[in-house]
């Protein structure tokens, strides 16, 4: 089959490459030259484990090309994904300028009948807005269906090629079809592909990261609470996680949420409730608890200095926003080290793939970075866990010990045993332990 997929941004470029992977000729366009162009010489703007070499495969097995020219990437195309940004407004809606601009390029460059795929998140009534969009500038006949990724960052490629579902809006049984043809290689192990209208289909993605979000808020209001009773969050999670009603995941209490997904999803879908006269009280609350709880850590640091971090000097590992990745967006080390900033501290950071990220389009050199995590111990004051990376799991203690000016840790993802840790002689803060 062939395949066109707008934008190379983390849904498209993962997109894109599983589809080549099952035998697809695959064709990714975007308008950024320079993207394209490394994306040609084999250079992955992300950090995705596992993508690199799978793109570098279907490349130069010739499945897989990037271009800028929409009517090289819409020749006889008989499905085309949109799968560029929706960014979140001041109000939380979400821009869906972006996605218009792709549905009009793809028709009018489009050769035939095409199944034109909204892959980008979008709110409900895009497709219909897709629709429109396109009516005005093609002749051929089109169906437009809603797609919506799962893809958790860090696992993107595992996610795509064997997912749990694949969710597909359409009102075409044409579309449909072709759909299920596409998408038969990823589901052979009997994981659904379920079919549904096109609002639901739509709602369905903020649905889903809305609920995990919840899951996460409300966790880390336990969290808080087993702080003023002296109770433990980890044996409250276990107590709870096995309840096969609840299940174990999305329960871990921490320092909140961030990404690219979660926080844009969850104002999206309260804007969407405000447009049609609703209070989506809830995900007002577990917006509420998330913002505060990325203050949570900077607060306990603040205590334990009495208030005083003038001059003070703070070790950061992790940066990123969770594991395996290098997105810092809404990352809560950025809410930690800017309040750290502003109390008059200075803070070396390090983490294994985020460090170009933050230097290039966060923190730049307000903060120094090293190379290596003990690096980033010496002179210290204190070290601040901040993003749970496997590498950080089981540390020398006796080095962190050595090299901090005096031994207190702040686990931000509760991934140190605190008994342990007080036995070799720390001060250890964790979060509802």
């Amino acid at each position: 089959m062939r395949i066109t997929v707008v934008g190379t941004g983390y849904v498209g470029l993962v997109a894109g490459t599983c589809f080549a992977e099952t035998g697809n000729d695959v064709v990714c366009v975007d308008i950024d030259e320079k993207k394209v162009e490394k994306l040609r010489e084999g250079i992955v703007p992300i950090y995705e484990p596992g993508l690199e070499e799978l793109m570098k495969r279907n490349v130069h097995d010739g499945r897989l090309s990037f271009t800028t020219d929409y009517a090289e990437a819409m020749k006889d195309a008989q499905v085309a994904f949109i799968a560029v940004g929706t960014p979140p407004g001041e109000d939380g809606s979400a821009d869906v300028s972006y996605v218009l601009s792709a549905a009009k390029s793809i028709a009018q460059h489009m050769t035939g009948y095409t199944v034109v795929v909204d892959k980008s998140t979008v709110p409900v009534g895009t497709a219909e807005k897709v629709r429109a969009t396109m009516s005005e500038h093609t002749q051929h006949e089109f169906d437009v269906v809603s797609n919506p990724e799962f893809l958790k960052e860090g696992a993107a490629i595992d996610d795509f090629l064997k997912p749990d579902r694949v969710v597909v809006g359409s009102q075409s049984k044409r579309a449909a079809d072709i759909m299920d043809e596409l998408y038969a290689p990823f589901v052979r192990t009997g994981s659904p592909i379920i079919h549904m209208d096109v609002p639901s289909a739509e709602l369905t993605k903020y649905a889903a990261n809305a609920m995990l979000a919840t899951r996460i808020s409300f966790m880390n209001e336990i969290a808080n609470i087993c702080s003023l009773i002296g109770a433990d969050v980890d044996l409250v999670r276990k107590g709870i996680g096995t309840d096969n009603r609840i299940g174990s995941r999305f329960l871990f209490a921490g320092i909140g949420y961030g990404g690219s997904c979660f926080p844009k999803d969850v104002k999206a879908i309260v804007r969407t409730a405000q447009d049609h006269g609703y209070e989506f009280r809830v995900l007002q609350a577990v917006e509420e608890v998330n913002e505060r709880q990325k203050h949570l850590l900077f607060d306990k640091v603040r205590a334990h200095y009495d208030g005083d971090l003038r001059g003070k000097h703070f070790a950061i590992w992790g940066l990123a926003f969770k594991p395996n990745t290098d997105d810092m967006r809404e990352a809560p080390a950025l809410s930690i080290i800017e309040r750290l900033l502003d109390a008059g501290a200075t803070v070396t950071a390090f983490d294994p793939e985020a460090t170009d990220m933050s230097r290039d389009h966060y923190l730049g050199d307000r903060i120094a970075y090293a190379d290596k995590p003990f690096e980033a111990l010496d002179g210290a004051d204190a070290l601040l866990l901040v993003t749970e990376w496997n590498e950080f799991r089981h540390p020398t203690f006796e080095t962190i010990r050595e090299r901090l000016k005096s031994p207190v840790v702040f686990d931000g993802r509760n991934i140190w045993n605190r008994r342990q840790l007080e036995e070799l002689g720390f001060t250890y803060y964790g979060i509802g332990r």
